[in-house]
């Protein structure tokens, strides 16, 4: 989703020099889903209240693709309990991805955030598939019965979306707003480096994010 974060990772790649391709989306072949790969997103959907049916994404879409490499910007609202309960799927144990276990810890850190953020009844409640698989959502703010059942559809479909670019024949790179970068001799959240950075800040982000692609 295109905002300040993205926009500046926009135009930092731009800088750099970086060959990319902005907003991509990667058209999903089904057949490519085997049955263990279901048995993983039916166990999640199942952990997280789901009703048994198994939606699946026909599209998926990204805010940057450098080669075989697909980013996402993961704000806020990605980091609560029912993200945490998605990341503790045998998945992320045989597919090792490498950002798993920093997200499962930024889950258990960051839930206020997310409820700072995810509030709203558009996002609470989610689209109309997500109280067709979870139930009617709760009250904005109660956790109890059903909760936040778009919060729930966020995190079965980030599993999804990790899956997926994986079968697919890519690696997906997450980046969030609590990631640091040591600058200037102390150590910088990376969205606070993003809302107005540097010359050198830019390129010190661009040569970062090219490490994270070797």
């Amino acid at each position: 989703m295109e905002h300040l974060m993205t926009r500046q990772l926009d135009l930092i790649l731009k800088e750099g020099g970086a060959d990319y391709d902005w907003q991509p989306e990667l058209e999903v072949v089904p057949k490519y889903l085997d049955e263990k790969g279901k048995g993983w997103l039916k166990k999640i959907l199942n952990e997280l209240g789901g009703n048994g049916s198994l939606p699946l994404l026909e599209k998926l879409k990204f805010d940057f693709k450098l080669g075989r490499h697909f980013i996402l910007w993961d704000d806020e609202l990605h980091f609560h309990r029912y993200r945490l309960s998605s990341l503790k799927s045998g998945l992320y144990e045989e597919l090792n991805f490498p950002f798993a276990e920093s997200y499962k810890r930024l889950c258990r850190t960051y839930e206020k955030e997310a409820l700072k953020a995810g509030m709203p009844q558009r996002i609470w409640q989610g689209p109309s598939v997500a109280s067709t698989l979870f139930g009617k959502a709760s009250d904005p703010g109660d956790f109890s019965g059903n909760g936040p059942i778009g919060w729930k559809l966020m995190a079965y479909n980030a599993a999804q979306i990790d899956l997926q670019t994986r079968i697919h024949g890519y690696k997906l790179i997450r980046l969030n707003p609590y990631e640091t970068i040591m600058t200037g001799g102390s150590l910088k959240r990376l969205d606070q480096l993003l809302i107005n950075p540097k010359e050198e800040q830019r390129t010190m982000i661009y040569n970062w994010l090219m490490r994270k692609l070797g």
